[in-house]
């Protein structure tokens, strides 16, 4: 082979080469420069949602998360991010049932697709045998910790969502509700300050036929374990207390809680803000829920 057909061979080879090297890095550098903004996004986020005393933040961390999630759909994380933002708005922010409704059931919704289709829940699903319910509480009843916050937050906004739904909707998803909060207490009693025993707590309040004690034992149980977190006594003020008739206890529980000094716990100073005020706006509706 002459030198000059040998050059002209390489030359050729090149010109095929360099295209593809470029393609390919240029495909590389998109993917690192989709991830760096999809982590910048990520980090605003958050930043917004941990000043979320801010309705303004909380309508950014919002829309921030909606970006991510338009680029990772199936991202759980985040996914689980904005169905605490809904909740968040409903719970506190909004005085409209029927928005508030919405919103609880949006964040629910968001929080069962995001089990249900998360690899690890699949994967026990699919070794189950039966019909699709028994499979599903089977898998539920078996759930992996990697999902657990998806399935704390199921449960809590879809409790949320049926309290104020006709009592047969709250009976006939009764089942469901307890075996999703059944397995965080069991993956993680302490999950989010006690919220499992919170949950148990408010349903037993809501369901008709239980006896109303079992609320208070869960109620305090969350007290117990975590005392600094005062949606444990809000809640056991506004759900077993007011249900009871027990307006002293009533009182009492939630001037205590709007007198607590928040910096005493900054890691949860947010949500105690939130609580605070709820407590302030309890009180300030005291007569007409004990009429």
């Amino acid at each position: 082979m002459n030198f000059h057909f040998k050059h002209n061979l390489i030359t050729i080879s090149l010109l095929v080469l360099i295209p593809i090297l470029f393609s390919c890095a240029g495909s590389s550098f998109e993917v690192n420069e989709n991830k760096k903004i999809s982590d910048e996004l990520i980090a605003q986020a958050n930043s917004y949602w941990n000043q979320r005393t801010d309705s303004k933040a909380l309508n950014k961390a919002e829309n921030l998360i909606f970006k991510v999630l338009q680029k990772k759909p199936d991202d759980f994380e985040n996914t689980i991010l904005l169905a605490k933002i809904k909740f968040t708005k409903a719970y506190f922010q909004s005085s409209d049932p029927s928005k508030n409704n919405l919103l609880f059931l949006e964040a629910s919704e968001l929080c069962r697709r995001a089990v249900v289709n998360h690899p690890d829940f699949i994967a026990t699903y699919n070794s189950i045998e039966g019909d699709s319910t028994e499979k599903l509480f089977s898998s539920l009843s078996k759930a992996p910790n990697s999902i657990l916050p998806g399935l704390y937050w199921w449960g809590k906004n879809l409790a949320h969502y049926l309290n104020n739904r006709p009592v047969i909707e709250r009976l006939s998803s009764r089942e469901l509700l307890e075996i999703i909060m059944n397995r965080v207490l069991t993956l993680d009693p302490g999950f989010h300050y006690g919220g499992a025993y919170r949950f148990f707590g408010m349903l037993y309040a809501r369901i008709p036929g239980m006896d109303i004690e079992q609320s208070f034992s869960y109620f305090d149980q969350a007290i117990k374990s975590n005392p600094h977190y005062l949606a444990n006594s809000v809640f056991l003020a506004d759900f077993y207390h007011q249900k009871a008739g027990n307006r002293e206890q009533f009182n009492k529980i939630l001037t205590s809680v709007v007198k607590t000094n928040l910096t005493t716990h900054p890691e949860v100073m947010n949500d105690n803000w939130f609580y605070q005020k709820k407590a302030q706006l309890l009180l300030e509706n005291e007569s007409s829920l004990f009429e």
